[in-house]
């Protein structure tokens, strides 16, 4: 007889519902690229944004464009740790956030033995502790009212990096590791997630790489990881994907419209033509690891056979 064993419940088996009236969304990095993005969708759509940026001073006429328009700009710096003072000082105003998108972010490049420790830290600050903090806050009000949802743009390096990736990769494979789980302890109160793992899009995303202080040593210079590094940080990285249509595909998904239709339980969403060859990289090496190791893999039981 098997061992007794924790039963996985398929998300499928969960009916998700989203009340029939404008939704109030909380973005984080609504400055640029998808946040920005996002958040026009749903202010064009009839719902109530609330934009965030760590400067919205930076930005004054993005700020009057959603404020104009029956919006709100809000500061807040993912790497402050009190930072989730903004959902608590919303919910006590009687504001209900309906969808927070976890969307800002940074991302440092370099050879994985060239990173220091406090660089390792710091981003992992900004991309798994800065969106943890905002989750944790806004998930006792959703469980409560039973609706919400939760939207991390994440990335396709985090599924599978190119070099120099490796502590981007590790930040946002974290938390997306985080919420498949949290996902499965949420659902049963009608609140959902969505990862977003983004392929290349004309973004700003060039603007926000870092490099780290360490130099590389010259043994890379010519490597994968020294060409991947003259590549993305000497301008000649140009991403084919549309941003504004890449996000819409988000809020549809987010409202259950277009593509997203009756796809509520959907838990991830690779966006982006170049993710194809990704997802199926990733698909055929596990399906290959298993043909190769999964007869041993089988009988390291207990009782198993020889």
């Amino acid at each position: 007889m098997a061992p007794p064993t924790i039963p996985i419940i398929p998300m499928d088996n969960f009916n998700f519902t989203t009340p029939q009236r404008p939704l109030t969304w909380l973005i984080t990095g609504s400055s640029s690229g998808f946040g920005l993005a996002i958040t026009r969708h749903a202010q064009a759509n009839g719902h109530k944004v609330l934009a965030t940026s760590r400067n919205p001073s930076k930005t004054p006429d993005l700020v009057q464009e959603i404020e104009s328009k029956g919006g709100r700009w809000l500061p807040l710096d993912l790497d402050d740790r009190d930072n989730t003072r903004v959902i608590n000082d919303l919910e006590a105003e009687g504001v209900a956030i309906d969808v927070l998108v976890n969307n800002a972010g940074s991302a440092l490049l370099q050879a994985a033995e060239c990173i220091t420790e406090d660089e390792a830290r710091a981003q992992f600050e900004t991309v798994f502790f800065g969106p943890y903090r905002l989750t944790r806050a806004v998930l006792p009000h959703m469980r409560e009212r039973r609706f919400g949802i939760i939207v991390n743009i994440s990335t396709g390096a985090s599924l599978e990096g190119r070099e120099s990736m490796g502590i981007y990769a590790a930040s946002k494979a974290a938390f997306d590791g985080l919420t498949k789980v949290m996902a499965k302890e949420v659902a049963e109160f009608n609140v959902r997630t969505l990862t977003v793992y983004l392929g290349g899009f004309n973004t700003y995303f060039s603007s926000s790489l870092r490099a780290g202080s360490e130099p590389l040593p010259g043994d890379y210079d010519e490597s994968a990881v020294g060409k991947a590094l003259k590549f993305m940080h000497g301008g000649k990285y140009v991403a084919d994907g549309d941003t504004w249509k890449g996000a819409k595909v988000v809020y549809d998904v987010v409202t259950g419209e277009g593509p997203g239709a009756g796809k509520e339980g959907e838990l991830n969403l690779p966006l982006g033509r170049d993710m194809e060859a990704r997802v199926k990289l990733v698909r055929d090496r596990m399906d290959h690891c298993w043909k190769v190791f999964g007869s041993a893999a089988t009988k390291v039981s207990v009782k198993a056979d020889n």
